[in-house]
């Protein structure tokens, strides 16, 4: 019992971490461009990851580099959309809607079954939710630009994900050089977008550094090597329950920490979205386990050991 407390901790730890990064990326890039955030956070991550890597000492495959340069590409498309996105919304409604990829996902995956209609009667439910809390104190309406930002984001989160379940299913892959080949492929995209901003980057002060160390390190390496150890000794179930309350914590802390408030609307939407998803995710669950064919391996969040979203 202490051993599955233990796991289960590590795990929401793990969520924790990842619902506070969208409050460490909007105060970071409320004092750097949105590309100097995403430079910093890729270079460093990038460094952690080879360390890592050298340290484990295994070898590598050509599979590993192929596709870590692939998902490179695709996380980040991920990563601008979501760290743009945060920028100009609030932290609570970005970790709400980043969360839309849990009901994205499975349809994006060829190589699983069809899912049932109770499934798309979740995802309509997220999508009344998303009216709700894009429209702030108005209603339903369209969301605002930060708000369409981070939907994009969920899709193309989606679509990686998908992608991940693929590559990991066909090919044997270590999931920390899959990561440390994404983590220098988002470095060498990111920096000629990044160079003017240098500067800026440089002459950041301590509070800055230690945000950009965190969204790097913790909410990256760390948050992606202790996710791999719980959940080798947990079930995919368990995981993926305690691992969804991300949302939950980026809500509270954004309202404790970031001084944010959601409307009586916004907050209508979130318990609508969180419902949602948590309903979505439970049926695509229990139609998994019921189907013999069975599905692709997945990857799980982070995103087969990328840096998760900010």
């Amino acid at each position: 019992m202490l051993a599955v407390r233990r796991t289960d901790a590590v795990l929401v730890l793990v969520a924790l971490v990842w619902g506070s990064s969208y409050l460490v990326a909007k105060s970071a890039t409320d004092v750097l461009p949105v590309l100097a955030v995403l430079f910093a956070r890729y270079a460093l991550g990038a460094l952690a990851c080879g360390g890592v890597v050298l340290v484990r000492r295994r070898a590598w495959t050509r599979t590993e580099g192929r596709a870590g340069a692939l998902l490179g590409v695709t996380q980040a498309a991920v990563l601008v959309l979501e760290t743009y996105g945060v920028a100009h919304t609030s932290a609570a409604h970005a970790g709400l809607l980043i969360s839309l990829t849990i009901v994205l996902t499975p349809p994006l995956d060829r190589t699983r079954p069809p899912l049932p209609g109770r499934f798309y009667a979740a995802a309509l439910l997220c999508v009344v939710a998303v009216g709700l809390i894009g429209a702030g104190g108005e209603g339903l309406g369209l969301p605002r630009v930060g708000d369409l930002l981070m939907l994009a984001a969920a899709l193309v989160r989606a679509g990686h994900v998908a992608l991940v379940g693929r590559v990991t299913a066909r090919h044997r892959v270590d999931p920390a050089h899959l990561t440390a080949v994404q983590m220098a492929t988002g470095t060498v995209l990111v920096l000629p977008f990044a160079v003017p901003h240098l500067g800026a980057l440089a002459a950041s002060g301590p509070a800055t550094g230690a945000r950009l160390l965190y969204l790097a390190l913790l909410c990256g390496v760390f948050a992606f090597l202790a996710q791999t150890w719980a959940v080798q000794r947990t079930s995919a179930s368990r995981a993926s329950l305690l691992l969804g309350t991300e949302p939950v914590w980026a809500v509270a802390t954004g309202l404790a920490l970031g001084g944010e408030h959601l409307t009586p609307w916004s907050a209508t939407g979130a318990a609508l979205l969180l419902t949602g998803t948590y309903w979505g995710q439970a049926v695509e669950r229990a139609h998994r386990a019921r189907t013999p064919a069975g599905p692709s391996r997945e990857s799980g969040k982070p995103l087969a050991g990328s840096v998760p979203a900010p």
